[in-house]
C-alpha cells in the first residue's frame, strides 16, 4: 500500500498468514509445538519451589468468569487469568522450546490460543494458523531488536513474546486491520520484564504476563480502545527499548518467505534448563557413558564456553537458580547420568555429592568461540585422579533442527511428553491428549483436550 506506515505494512503481512496458505511442514511442526507446550505446562505445575502451586492459588483467589481451564487446577477462570497461570507454568521449568535469535516462542503464545479457543470453541485449524502467525511475528520483532542483548536488560517473553501473544489473539478473535494496529499499539505499552530476575520465580511469570497482556490488548482493541497506530515507527517500541540500536525494516523483509519457524527453525529442549546449558550437559553425559566415569574418580572439570556471564553461576542460590548454571548442570550430568525436572530441587542442590563435586567444576570463557547460539561450540574437559584427561567438544545443539543441531525424533518427543504429563495426568488421560493433539487439525474444538488438562477433582 502506497504511503503505508511500517506497522500498517507489518499488520497486512500478518493478516495474510492463513491455515490454507501454510506449507504442510509448518502445519505438522505446529502440532509438535502444541504437544511440547502442553507437556511443559503440566510439568510446570509441579515445579519444585512452587511456581505452579502459587500461580494456581493466585488466580483461584482472584476468581474470574469460568471461561478457560487452568492446567491441572481443576477449575476455570477468565481467559486472561488462565493465560497468565498457564503461561507462567509453561516457562516455570525453562523446558519450553526456543528459537533464534534466543527467544521462548511458545510459553507466551500457546496459553493465549488455548484460552481463547476453549472459550469460543474454535477448531484446531485456527490454533495452527495462530501458532504460525505468532511465531513469525515474535521472531521478526526479535530479529529487528538488535539492541535486546541476551541475558541482560529486558527479558524476551514479555517484550517480543508479547507481540506474538497479541498476534494469536488478533487471529483468534477476528480483529480487523485497524483493530490489529490498535492491539499492537496497546501491546507496546504493556511490554517489559527484567532479566535480573533470572533464577527466581518472577522470570517464569514473564511468559504469563506476556500471554495475559496479549489477550487484554486484543480484547480492548476490539472494543474500540485506541493506541498508537504505528507502534513500530518513530518514537515507538524500538526507539524506546533500544534507541539507535534496532533495525525495524527487518519486520517486513522477506516476511514468511520462508517461515521463521521452518528456517532457522524451532528447538525442543531435552533437558529442563537454560538453552545454553544443553551442550555442556550433552558433553558431560557422553564422557560419563563412554568412559564409565564414577564421581569419586573426578579430580576436576572444565567447561570451555564463549563469554556469557549469564550462565556463570558457580554456587546457585536455589535449585531454580541452578537451571542457569553451567557448573551445576554439568555436575548433575556427571553425577546422575541424566538431568530431569527433579534435578532442580533445593534438596538436590545441597546434597552431599553435589556439594563435593560442584566446586571442582570450573567455567572458563574462551573469546575465540563466537557467541552465537547456532554456530558456537563448547568443550568439556575432565581430569581423573588416575592422571587421565578426557575431552569432548559439542558443536550441535541438542533438540535443534538442521545443520546446527541434533533434531528431536518422534519417540523422543513422546518420551518428553509422557515424562512431563505423568506428573499430573493418569496414563489414560495422557494417551488421549497425545492422540488429540497429534490430530489437532481435524478437531472441531479443543474442549476434550482442555477437559483432560484441567484435571477436575470432582
Amino acid at each position: 500500500m502506497s504511503g503505508a506506515t511500517l506497522t500498517e505494512t507489518f499488520v497486512d503481512k500478518v493478516m495474510g498468514i492463513t491455515y490454507q496458505s501454510a506449507p504442510p511442514e509448518a502445519i505438522e511442526l505446529s502440532k509438535h509445538i502444541a504437544l511440547d507446550g502442553l507437556a511443559v505446562m503440566h510439568a510446570g505445575l509441579t515445579e519444585p519451589l512452587g511456581v505452579g502451586r502459587l500461580s494456581t492459588a493466585y488466580v483461584r483467589d482472584m476468581g474470574g468468569a469460568p471461561q478457560a481451564s487452568v492446567i491441572g487446577g481443576g477449575f476455570k477462570t477468565s481467559m486472561q487469568n488462565a493465560a497468565y497461570v498457564n503461561g507462567t507454568m509453561a516457562h516455570a521449568l525453562d523446558f519450553d522450546n526456543t528459537s533464534y535469535p534466543p527467544n521462548h516462542p511458545t510459553s507466551p503464545t500457546l496459553p493465549v490460543m488455548l484460552a481463547i479457543a476453549e472459550y469460543h470453541k474454535l477448531p484446531g485449524k485456527r490454533i495452527i494458523e495462530a501458532i504460525i502467525a505468532a511465531f513469525e511475528v515474535q521472531a521478526r520483532v526479535r530479529w529487528a531488536s538488535t539492541g535486546l542483548a541476551t541475558g541482560v536488560g529486558f527479558h524476551k517473553p514479555s517484550t517480543v513474546g508479547m507481540f506474538g501473544a497479541v498476534t494469536a489473539a488478533i487471529k483468534l478473535l477476528d480483529l480487523n486491520r485497524e483493530q490489529a494496529q490498535m492491539a499492537f499499539g496497546i501491546t507496546g505499552s504493556r511490554a517489559g520484564s527484567l532479566s535480573i530476575n533470572t533464577g527466581t520465580m518472577t522470570k517464569s511469570s514473564h511468559s504469563g504476563h506476556g500471554a495475559r497482556m496479549g489477550i487484554e490488548a486484543a480484547l480492548l482493541a476490539k472494543m474500540g480502545w485506541t493506541a498508537s497506530a504505528d507502534v513500530f515507527g518513530p518514537k515507538g517500541f524500538f526507539d524506546t527499548f533500544m534507541p539507535g540500536n534496532a533495525r525495524p525494516e527487518r519486520l517486513v523483509e522477506g516476511f514468511a518467505n520462508p517461515l521463521w519457524m521452518l528456517d532457522p527453525g524451532v528447538g525442543f529442549k531435552p533437558y529442563p534448563c537454560n538453552g545454553f546449558t544443553q551442550r555442556p550437559i550433552d558433553g558431560a553425559l557422553a564422557l560419563r557413558e563412554e568412559h564409565n566415569i564414577k564421581p569419586e574418580q573426578i579430580d576436576r572439570v572444565q567447561v570451555q564456553f564463549p563469554r556469557f556471564e549469564y550462565v556463570n553461576r558457580p554456587q546457585p542460590r536455589s535449585g531454580l537458580d541452578g537451571k542457569f548454571s553451567i557448573q551445576y548442570t554439568t555436575a548433575l550430568a556427571l553425577l546422575d547420568g541424566d538431568v530431569t525436572v527433579d534435578s532442580f530441587t533445593n534438596e538436590r542442590l545441597f546434597a552431599p555429592d553435589v556439594v563435593a563435586l560442584l566446586p571442582k567444576v570450573k567455567l572458563d570463557f574462551d573469546d575465540s568461540i563466537p557467541f552465537d547460539k547456532l554456530k558456537m561450540h563448547i568443550v568439556v574437559n575432565i581430569w581423573l585422579k588416575d592422571g587421565r584427561q578426557l575431552s569432548k567438544r559439542v558443536d550441535k545443539i541438542p533438540g535443534w533442527p538442521g545443520e546446527y543441531g541434533k533434531p528431536i525424533t518422534r519417540p523422543q518427543r513422546h518420551k518428553k511428553f509422557f515424562s512431563c504429563t505423568r506428573r499430573v495426568l493418569d496414563e489414560k488421560g495422557a494417551n488421549r491428549m497425545l492422540e488429540l493433539v497429534e490430530n489437532l487439525d481435524a478437531l472441531n474444538d479443543v474442549t476434550e483436550i482442555m477437559d483432560i488438562a484441567r484435571c477436575d477433582r470432582s
